[in-house]
């Protein structure tokens, strides 16, 4: 690994199978603002992290960096002195075979999602130790295996019932508490009891995070490989699929003699592509999706949780691969190696719906922007991590004055 720190400003799946970028949407309206009032906007990329393989999944818990990369490894980086000098990782465990897809954290638990139809638990232990360099006390973390999912209990006590065996490929049947392709996005519940897994099996899974059993299996929950999900506070979750649709669901209250039971409420149709992100602001009530489209579209949730479109953002020239949300922004990923910032407007009295505004492209990259995140430094600055399949990682610091 070699890590290069710069200073510059900037004002201006499907799967991956296939990156290739289709048609625009051409009948949805574009929110795009003309308004100039955010050219104060600055952008700096305060570091880049070189490696030596592509990075497939970023997320944040508190001053750590946790990534995955397409050769098994999963890594851990102090956030806070990432920027400031060159510092070996915390800790990298390899695990699994294929790419890291997704990665998310409850408490102490890491849970991973991998390409060989797995998800793995780990408990994470930090350790201080004393660095005589730098006279200070360097926090390190230990990785320790806790499950494979799913669990060897949990397949065990349902294989002997032929009511959960379900046909997979080839005509052969396994139970319904596996996975049978790519795990390909997680998400948690508000609470953090509940692990949302979707894959390129068409299937939607709920498993409980505290003894890892699974609950429940949507199975054909799409008609292609399903690429993300995410929950809302209020437990409304959304899944986007190769299929072109976005599906909302959520928890069955009638339903009383199961445990959990997912029910579609809506079906979205209006991108014209695979959809490969799904993003919800911090309250939950707008949905940004991207997809090979090109377009990122702006889709505020109705009454019993349907959908309705705003319209959409553009201006990238290839795929969207991610999409990240931190306040009032919008970061999108794309196949075309920028990542573009994006704000609402509301100060425009005339208009019923949100404009958004552009703040500004981050360049940079040498390859597809495949990950995402972000997080609030302060009132007006935010630090957004970007993961790239030219196997950097780059920190870039936004400062957004108040509107």
């Amino acid at each position: 690994m070699e890590f290069e720190t710069s200073f510059s400003t900037s004002i201006n799946h499907t799967t991956t199978r296939s990156l290739s970028s289709q048609q625009s949407l051409a009948s949805v309206p574009s929110l795009n603002s003309t308004s100039q009032q955010f050219h104060n906007s600055t952008f700096t990329c305060l570091a880049t992290l070189k490696l030596y393989t592509c990075i497939s999944s970023l997320t944040l818990s508190e001053k750590f960096l946790y990534t995955g990369s397409s050769n098994r490894e999963i890594t851990s980086w102090n956030r806070i002195h990432l920027h400031s000098h060159p510092q070996q990782s915390n800790n990298t465990i390899v695990s699994g075979n294929g790419a890291i897809k997704s990665i998310v954290i409850h408490s102490s638990k890491l849970f991973t999602a991998h390409q060989d139809n797995k998800i793995r638990v780990w408990k994470i232990t930090i350790i201080n130790k004393e660095s005589q360099r730098q006279q200070q006390q360097q926090q390190q973390h230990k990785f320790t295996h806790l499950a494979t999912l799913p669990t060897f209990i949990d397949r065990f006590s349902k294989i002997l019932i032929p009511k959960n065996h379900v046909k997979i490929r080839r005509n052969k049947k396994r139970t319904w508490v596996h996975h049978v392709d790519t795990v390909s996005s997680l998400a948690l519940s508000k609470d953090g009891t509940l692990l949302y897994s979707v894959s390129w099996d068409r299937s939607i899974k709920v498993w409980k995070t505290k003894d890892f059993t699974c609950l429940e299996s949507v199975n054909n929950a799409h008609d292609d490989a399903v690429n993300a999900i995410v929950v809302s506070n209020d437990g409304y979750v959304y899944t986007g699929s190769t299929d072109k649709k976005i599906k909302v669901w959520t928890k069955d209250k009638e339903e009383k003699n199961k445990k959990h039971s997912l029910l579609l409420v809506d079906t979205l149709e209006k991108h014209n592509s695979g959809i490969n992100a799904l993003a919800l602001n911090s309250d939950g009530s707008v949905l940004y999706s991207g997809a090979c489209d090109r377009s990122i579209l702006v889709s505020e949730k109705g009454e019993n949780g349907n959908l309705v479109v705003m319209g959409a953002l553009r201006g990238h020239t290839k795929s969207i691969l991610c999409l990240a949300t931190v306040s009032d922004l919008v970061c999108s990923g794309s196949e075309d190696k920028t990542v573009r910032i994006w704000r609402g407007n509301n100060t425009n009295t005339n208009s019923v719906h949100r404009d958004y505004c552009c703040l500004g492209v981050l360049e940079g990259h040498k390859g597809p922007i495949k990950c995402l995140t972000a997080v609030l430094e302060s009132e007006e600055s935010f630090l957004v991590y970007s993961g790239s399949l030219d196997c950097d990682i780059k920190v870039w610091q936004i400062y957004v004055p108040l509107l």
